[in-house]
């Protein structure tokens, strides 16, 4: 499992190391790299994004007191009435790396709008943090708003980018779903279910990325799913977000899944939940 090892098990040590000899600081800023792993390597070569037009979302950041500049992918329906989605991705790949799976939601029914975070793609070239990942999402998620007012909204979620998805989910009133997929309830957590998890290590994590206490504030329907065989994010972490949340609520395990072939695998699974709970007949 040479992810999860470069993503948890190696920085763990010299998260304690950092502590001990830089302070603060320095184990702020090391934490904001190693947990969210930001990726400003444009490679379309890892997906077609033939089709998806380009956006450019601004806006004001009051984490970080400067303009900073969302680049997005925007992949839409020839139904006017079509849902409209925000995909949100995870650590370490960028909307270049996903679009394989904006292209799952797509062929779900939903008009999709993927963004990079600052630090990712095409976006401000910034160290990100949890709060300045959620004030990008936020943006995103406003610009909708102002684009497609009159069509249904969902946000969906994969790995890091489900915690982000919960947070605004339980921040805004107008979502009519949220959609995460092999997350988590929090980063402690996760370092906790993994071999190394009895280092004395959680409560020096700054970025915490606590869902669990997100989840409880969202209103708008919830579905979570997971794969079988994700090894990176266990299936029990997405289990127990679930429990967490309000209803109406949907929890699809899906067989044989890992943590990056759930979507395409469960596809039909996904069909019959979006029918089930949200009342989307897809395309």
């Amino acid at each position: 499992m040479p992810r999860l090892r470069s993503w948890f098990l190696a920085p763990a040590a010299a998260v304690l190391l950092a502590a001990t000899l830089a302070g603060c600081s320095t184990l702020e800023l090391k934490q904001r790299e190693w947990i969210i792993q930001p990726n400003p390597v444009t490679d379309t070569r890892s997906g077609s994004a033939e089709g998806m037009q380009d956006v450019w979302i601004e806006h004001d950041s009051a984490v970080s007191g400067q303009r900073v500049k969302l680049h997005g992918l925007w992949l839409p329906q020839p139904r006017a009435d079509a849902p409209v989605l925000l995909y949100l991705h995870g650590a370490r790949r960028n909307i270049w790396g996903s679009t394989f799976r904006i292209r799952n939601m797509h062929e779900l029914g939903f008009s999709v709008l993927a963004i990079d975070y600052r630090g990712f793609g095409r976006s401000s070239d910034e160290l990100p943090s949890e709060a300045a990942v959620v004030e990008d999402a936020r943006a995103a998620w406003d610009w909708l708003a102002r684009s497609e007012p009159q069509r249904p909204r969902y946000v969906f979620g994969h790995s890091l980018g489900g915690a982000i998805a919960v947070q605004l989910a339980g921040a805004v009133d107008d979502a009519r779903g949220l959609i995460v997929e092999g997350t988590f309830t929090s980063i402690p957590d996760v370092f906790r279910s993994l071999k190394w998890g009895w280092l004395p290590i959680t409560p020096l994590i700054t970025q915490r990325f606590d869902s669990t206490e997100h989840i409880r504030r969202v209103r708008a329907p919830v579905l979570v799913v997971h794969g079988s065989e994700d090894r990176l994010i266990r299936p029990e972490l997405g289990r127990a977000l679930f429990e967490q949340a309000g209803v109406p609520k949907r929890f699809v395990l899906v067989q044989g899944g890992t943590h990056y072939s759930t979507n395409g695998v469960g596809q039909a699974l996904y069909r019959d939940a979006l029918r089930e709970l949200f009342g989307l007949a897809g395309s």
